[in-house]
């Protein structure tokens, strides 16, 4: 056993039972025609699970909205043949002993610069801005709404029924949920816009109460959240704790169980006086466990990587050190797990030596 030990202590929350605290970040890869997942994508879950990855995320999978996604090959959570699909990945999952969640999602008007695929009419977003002072469509309509916030929470029932072991709702990153809360693409002046974080974070909260009302009280609930935008990395949604437990909070009393916070380095602090994380703070603002993220056991951080930039293996000291501290309870991992399935077996056995570089050509494959 190495260094890293503590990751590998069971963690159990509400049915969540989980033998160590590795988390498969979800990271995009739109190996799915059509929105249906393949026999590879099966296989590329299952052989992370075979491998001692604690909890597995999958790619985000959209939900049921004619614009949901901004690829055409990135998969589905809804229609027969999708879930047919999902339905393999998990019963593959689960025989090789692992735990998984699917990530539900909505892009919004965050368009995908990788494709010149268009998803069809209209784009949902609070108010038509695809980022600050850029128009890119018209505002939802209360009806819009209504339908995202249920196909959500059918998304979320859908995974119950195929026998997935929680799920995760995808607020980050400047897409659909994220971009009520973000003051700079949520212009609107009915319940769902507003002055304040609590005002703007009433779209997520009411998927939310929609998902737990579709899913019961005890299936776990997972949001992921960011402070950073992909269409502005300065971005901070919560300038003081005192911001950060407005936001975050109605978040827990709508029914989330778990944040995922995700940062660009996990080593970064939150605010000035303190060292903590984003992780860090909102255990401690909120009481719910956490999942710290960014750049976990490598040199370089994850948007670099589309930009063609390699990371090599670094280590996990200052990780195990806050993990230690009690800041968080479970650790994503994205990158090194798209290039290595191993990469929790290699860290559990104090194999580091053996652990792989990433290179951006990962992406191009399933491994």
């Amino acid at each position: 056993m190495s260094h890293a030990a503590p990751l590998f202590q069971p963690f159990t929350f509400k049915g969540l039972k989980l033998a160590n605290r590795i988390v498969m970040a979800p990271m995009t890869r739109s190996f799915s025609p059509g929105g249906v997942p393949t026999k590879e994508v099966s296989e590329y879950y299952r052989k992370r699970a075979a491998s001692a990855v604690g909890l597995i995320v999958s790619e985000g999978t959209v939900v049921q909205r004619p614009s949901a996604a901004n690829d055409p090959d990135v998969p589905h959570f809804w229609g027969d043949a999708a879930l047919a699909g999902w339905q393999d990945v998990i019963n593959n999952v689960h025989s090789a002993g692992g735990v998984m969640a699917p990530q539900l999602w909505h892009v919004g008007a965050a368009r995908n610069p990788r494709t010149t695929w268009t998803a069809p009419s209209p784009i949902d977003s609070p108010s038509g801005l695809s980022r600050p002072g850029k128009q890119f469509g018209e505002p939802m309509t209360d009806s819009a709404i209504a339908d995202t916030i249920a196909a959500f929470a059918k998304a979320a029932g859908a995974a119950k029924r195929l026998g997935f072991d929680c799920i995760e709702l995808h607020g980050a990153h400047g897409y659909l949920i994220d971009q009520f809360f973000w003051d700079g693409t949520n212009q609107r002046d009915d319940r769902f816009g507003g002055s304040d974080l609590v005002a703007r974070g009433r779209f997520a909260a009411d998927i939310l109460k929609a998902v737990r009302a579709e899913v019961g009280p005890d299936y776990p609930v997972i949001i992921r959240l960011s402070q950073w935008k992909q269409q502005d990395y300065s971005v901070r949604m919560a300038q003081t704790p005192d911001e950060m437990a407005a936001w975050l909070q109605p978040l827990a009393d709508a029914g989330a169980d778990i944040f995922h916070c995700s940062q660009r380095r996990f080593w970064e602090p939150e605010f000035d006086g303190s060292d903590l994380n984003f992780a860090g703070w909102a255990k401690k603002l909120t009481g719910r466990p956490t999942i710290t993220v960014g750049s976990v056991g490598l040199s370089g951080e994850f948007i670099a990587a589309f930009g063609g930039e390699s990371s090599k293996p670094a280590s996990l000291d200052e990780l195990l050190r806050r993990f230690d501290r009690g800041d968080f309870d479970l650790v994503a991992v994205g990158r090194a797990l798209i290039s290595d399935p191993d990469w929790a077996l290699k860290v559990r056995d104090g194999r580091m030596a053996e652990l792989s570089d990433f290179s951006p050509a990962a992406l191009a494959s399933l491994v």
